[in-house]
């Protein structure tokens, strides 16, 4: 089973009262979403049996939009509006070929997000999160902790990327894919 694995999209849509910055917003959101239809595209597209997004989606037509390409299960973050949080848990498990994942956020400072998250689960051989905005795929203590980082903005970062997790009965394992600046 493959898995795409997104976080940090920060994508706005809707209005605002002043029409010159509501006409900039949707000019720059729009755009977003096209890039975000194109990274799709390109690496979940025919590839993936699933998507999770690890938060900041900051509206729901991010999971309309990554939906076209597979199912998709999402937690909400600490930037996303009322209408995610509403209907977006902040954490969740998922059974995925027998192996139970953690899938969070994650907030605060990226010092000590690690044992954060870690005790937001019990009995969990991965955990998938953002917020930092910054990639990890590394095993620590028999816990895979991935984050894929921002497919968006690379801020934090020094390349803005996406994941893949491959998961059979016997493993599960990460890889980041880099999009570029």
């Amino acid at each position: 089973m493959k898995v795409g694995v997104i976080s940090d999209t920060h994508l706005v849509s809707g209005g605002f009262g002043v029409r010159k910055l509501a006409a900039q917003i949707m000019s720059k959101s729009r755009q977003g979403f096209d890039c975000l239809n194109e990274i799709a595209e390109k690496h979940f597209k025919d590839k993936v049996d699933l998507i999770l997004h690890a938060g900041d989606l900051v509206n729901m037509e991010v999971v309309d939009l990554l939906e076209q390409f597979a199912p998709v299960d999402a937690v909400s973050g600490n930037m996303d509006h009322s209408d995610v949080t509403m209907r977006l848990p902040v954490k969740r498990v998922i059974e995925l070929e027998g192996h139970r994942v953690g899938l969070i956020h994650g907030w605060g400072s990226p010092t000590g997000m690690i044992n954060r998250i870690r005790n937001e689960f019990d009995d969990v051989c991965a955990i998938v999160f953002g917020h930092t905005h910054k990639p990890m795929n590394d095993v620590l203590d028999d816990t895979l902790f991935f984050n894929p980082g921002s497919a968006m903005d690379r801020r934090f970062a020094p390349f803005r990327s996406v994941g893949i997790l491959t998961v059979d009965p016997d493993s599960i394992t990460g890889e980041i894919i880099k999009l570029g600046k």
